[in-house]
């Protein structure tokens, strides 16, 4: 274990992101009850309770703050009067949670304007917190962690949530060409796929599509760790085009393969 990690609203988000997992991993078993939302997702009594526990959470502690959560969706002030803005996943990977599979984690970010200025990334199921903050560094279970130094594509281990891109999309052969080149291809997705990254255990990851939610404790994570978060545009926003996580050393490379 490291120094403990500085900072008031490091530690707020992992307290965070902790407390809200540890709910939703109560509601854990087998044959859970599935709803399917409008837009065809997945989810469960513990997305639910777990985002009704982290909003009781900040309205206690940070009054003043907006909240935007996958589930309820906005509420609290907005625009011009919003200081700042919590953006909550309580189960990022409920399709895994419902499963078994322990590859799901709980995701909590703050952000100011377009910023994000601090995420957490829980994985009960693991035993794994990761958490950063603008220039206070990425923190994994209590230690600095970093990206890894491969700088070679051919040694690189690079992952996915899956490859469900729409028909005649070309990043799907951007990405197979990708793969192609690399030493280890898997789809250990959602926000795991972020943590690997980050703590040096895999080198890319992508996502066709996110959501806010999905994307902004992990931004700022992967480039607090020293690597980089863009869309597949090669902007860096958590409100873009899907998402592309890469170290330090392949950026270059991975920027050419894959933008367009």
């Amino acid at each position: 274990m490291g120094a403990e990690a500085p900072g008031t609203l490091l530690q707020a988000v992992s307290e965070l992101a902790r407390l809200t997992g540890e709910v939703a991993a109560s509601y854990a078993r087998p044959g859970i009850a599935v709803d399917t939302k409008g837009d065809g997702s997945p989810v469960t009594i513990a997305d639910r309770e777990a985002e009704r526990f982290a909003r009781a959470w900040i309205a206690e502690r940070f009054p003043n703050d907006a909240v935007l959560g996958e589930e309820f969706g906005a509420s609290g002030a907005s625009g011009a009067d919003a200081h700042r803005r919590w953006i909550l996943d309580p189960i990022d990977g409920t399709k895994s949670f419902v499963r078994g599979v322990p590859l799901w984690g709980t995701l909590i970010a703050v952000m100011e304007g377009p910023e994000v200025i601090a995420g957490a990334a829980a994985f009960p199921a693991t035993h794994e917190l990761v958490a950063a903050a603008r220039g206070e560094g990425a923190w994994w279970n209590g230690a600095r962690c970093a990206v890894s130094a491969v700088a070679t594509l051919a040694d690189a281990t690079v992952l996915s949530t899956g490859t469900a891109f729409e028909p005649g999309d070309p990043r799907r052969a951007r990405w197979d060409a990708l793969g192609d080149r690399a030493s280890v291809v898997r789809t250990w997705g959602d926000c795991f796929g972020y943590l690997m990254v980050a703590t040096g255990r895999a080198e890319v990851m992508m996502d066709p599509r996110l959501n806010v939610w999905d994307a902004a404790s992990v931004q700022v994570i992967v480039e607090e760790a020293g690597g980089t978060f863009m869309d597949w545009n090669g902007v860096r926003t958590p409100e873009g085009l899907g998402g592309i996580a890469v170290n330090a050393a392949l950026e270059a490379q991975v920027r050419a393969a894959l933008v367009g």
